[in-house]
Order: C-alpha cells, then structure tokens, then sequence
C-alpha cells in the first residue's frame, strides 16, 4: 500500500511521528508555520522535561543530541510548604530525564528529518487549506490546534471536566538559582514544591541558550496569593518583577528560595510565559464525506495541565503508537482509528486523569500517600518512576480504595 502522510505541525508529535515514518520508508510531509532559523527569537514555549521513556525513543530516532551527564536529572524532591511543619522527601527514577528548550529542540528535530530527505512546507493553513489537504494525503495528521484545524475535533465531556483554566501560570528561565551538577555531593533533580491553597511549583534544570539554567513552573491557583504572578509584568519594571518574584518564593517555596542568589536572580525577557490551560480531550479522528480521515495527535487529542509534565511525553508516545499503526496499516478506515484508538488512548487517558485529579485538593488517602512516602523511599521511587507510565500510576490512584491498597502493599507492617 502506498501511503503518503500529511503532518500539520512540527511540535514534537508531529516531528516524532514524521521520524518515526521516515525510518520506516514512508513518505511524510510536515506542514508547519515557522522555520528553524525563527524559533531563537521567540518567547518561551514550555518548560517540558521529558522522562527516560522519551529519551529512549529519541535514541531510537537517532535524535537524542543531548545525551549528556551534565544535561540530566535523576530525581524528584518534594516540598510541601506546611505551616510549622514543612516536609521534604525524594524520590528515583530508574533512568534519567532531561529538559532541553523546545526552541532548540524543535529546530534540531526539524534539521534531522530535512538532511534525510524530509519534506517540510512552511506555510500558515487556513480554514479554507482544510478540504485540499485532506484530499491530498492518504491520511492527515493533525497535531496543532490553531484555528479550523483544532476545532474539528469535538470535546469529550466525560474527560473533560473542566471549562476554565485550574492554574495560572507563570514560568520562566531564571539564572541565579542553584540546581547543582552531576559533579556535586547532591545531584541534580526536579523539585516539586507545594504552598496549600496557593498551589505549586516546579523547578527543573534546564539546557537553554548560553547552558543550563532553571525554569520556574509556577502553577497558582486562582485567589490564591500567588495568582497575580500570571499578569505580572516584566518588561515595565524589571526590578519590581524580580523583587516580587522573590518575596512570594521566601513565602510560598522557601526550599527553592534558600537556594537563590538574589544578586543573580533574573531572566531575559523572551525566556518568560505566562497563561492558563483548560485540560481537555478530543474526539480522536474526523471523518469526510469522501472516506478520507483526519487523526489528532499531541495537544489536538488531549491537552493537560503541565503540573505533572505529561503532555510532551504523551506525544512522543502517541506519535510511535500512531506510526507503528501507519506502518502496518493496510487501509485508513473506521478500523484503522480503532486499532490507533486502543494502542494510545490507556496511557493518554491515564495521564489525562492524574493530572486532573493532581489539580485537586488532596483526599484523606492522597494525603496519607504523601506522608507514606516521606518514610517509605521505595514507594516514593515507585511513584517517581512511574512518571513514565502514567497508566501505571492511574491504576495506584484512580480511587481513595486504590490508594489505601497502594500503601498497604507496599507498608505491609503498618498495615
């Protein structure tokens, strides 16, 4: 079967996937809106890190450029920011992870497939593009969901709990915050910093422009004292930006705080994002009056709250599950997204349901999980771990019954 493959998007399930093919001698074609040499001078994307399961399949792709001890982190401290009695736990993963600025990333990706013979068609799509795309392409991929393109894909309500943004956000690549080096006593890891009522924060070393630095993933909940951080505005008073930052930081996180140096504390104007998220899941594909189909990958299918760095992994390994699918695909019919639909949608879905539930108040098991794991290090590495496997992880917690089982299994003397 000749297959010729449509990709709109160049984000990382667009370019996984196009890898994916062209290893496998199909022919893909990305369609995308900015050009590599345009992605250094633009703001901030994400502060995604991608665990050890994505690092493997960049090796796979041979892509992985960044395979280097000093880019890595091995692990997660968690902070809970409890008044009088603040809380500090680690947990392992069993591989590294890492995070690389998407703004070299994406671009590096984009060479690679272009040097081996890749096609990229740099072009803004427009609603009216949609019907001769379609008709071009065997089967169209869509993993942006700007303009037309997002909304042909409907919302499934039963995944999509929520209408209006969880968190606001503010991240940004600071200098001045010590994140140590492979090197030192400590190694290097991610920390995940909880202020109750106010929300979270996530510090993550970062490979950037210049070397490492560190994102600050603020996730603040509305009516919180944090949540004005979302429109704070750096450019019309940088010293004030800087002093409030850290003022809510001494407050709110101060395990993070203790390791600025306020003298060097600062970021570059582009190197900051500010917004908000709706966490919702799509219809995975359309379908068109000539039996054509068009597939949604990536953020088209399922967008999460960044709180538990799922969304750029899941990506990855939809974009692999979808390619396996292609590759062995024999028509791209009703049967074809089944077949796609089962091979995705339990670890998609799963990591879509922990993140959700994440964004809530802790129950009375949740919060015994957490105090569990401050004294039971293999059950915090297991938690860490499965990072990579959010299935995993919603299987231990897709109930307050589920978690009280977790613990007991895992503390059988308290038990």
């Amino acid at each position: 079967m000749e297959k010729s493959i449509g990709i709109v998007g160049a984000g990382i399930g667009g370019l996984h996937l196009a890898l994916y093919l062209q290893k496998h001698g199909i022919q893909a074609t990305v369609l995308t809106d900015r050009e590599p040499e345009q992605y250094a001078a633009t703001r901030l994307m994400n502060t995604v890190a991608h665990h050890g399961i994505t690092v493997a399949r960049e090796t796979e792709l041979g892509v992985n450029h960044w395979d280097d001890p000093e880019f890595v982190y091995h692990h997660h401290d968690h902070f809970f920011n409890f008044p009088g009695s603040p809380l500090l736990f680690r947990g392992a993963f069993k591989q590294p992870s890492r995070a690389v600025d998407y703004r070299i990333y994406l671009p590096a990706l984009m060479k690679d497939f272009e040097d081996r013979g890749g096609s990229i068609e740099y072009a803004s799509i427009q609603d009216d593009d949609i019907p001769a795309l379609v008709a071009r392409f065997d089967l169209l991929v869509v993993s942006t969901g700007k303009g037309a393109l997002g909304r042909m894909f409907s919302h499934r309500p039963e995944l999509s709990p929520y209408n209006q943004p969880q968190r606001l956000l503010c991240v940004g690549l600071y200098d001045g915050v010590d994140h140590g080096s492979p090197e030192s006593d400590d190694p290097r890891g991610v920390t995940l910093s909880v202020s109750p009522g106010h929300g979270e924060m996530i510090v993550i070393p970062t490979l950037t422009f210049g070397g490492m630095k560190t994102a600050l993933l603020m996730e603040n909940i509305p009516g919180g004292d944090m949540a004005d951080l979302v429109s704070l505005n750096y450019d019309a008073d940088p010293t004030a930006f800087r002093q409030t930052m850290l003022d809510k930081l001494e407050k709110h996180h101060p395990h993070t705080y203790n390791k600025i140096d306020t003298h060097r504390f600062d970021l570059q104007p582009l190197d900051l994002l500010q917004g908000a998220v709706v966490p919702t899941v799509r219809r995975s594909s359309v379908s068109f009056d000539d039996g054509k189909i068009a597939l949604a990958l990536g953020d088209v299918h399922s967008v999460v709250d960044p709180m538990m760095g799922q969304g750029a992994n899941m990506a990855s390994y939809a974009a692999f599950e979808l390619g396996k699918a292609i590759v062995d695909a024999v028509a791209f019919d009703d049967r074809f997204v089944e077949t796609v639909d089962r091979a995705r949608e339990n670890r998609v879905i799963a990591a879509a349901r922990w993140t959700n539930l994440m964004l809530q108040p802790p129950s009375e098991a949740m919060g015994r999980l957490i105090f569990t794991m401050a004294q039971n290090r293999a059950l915090c590495d297991e938690f860490t771990d499965n990072f990579n496997y959010p299935e995993r992880q919603w299987d231990r917690l897709a109930s307050d019954r589920r978690i009280h089982a977790w613990i007991d299994e895992r503390t059988p003397l308290a038990a």
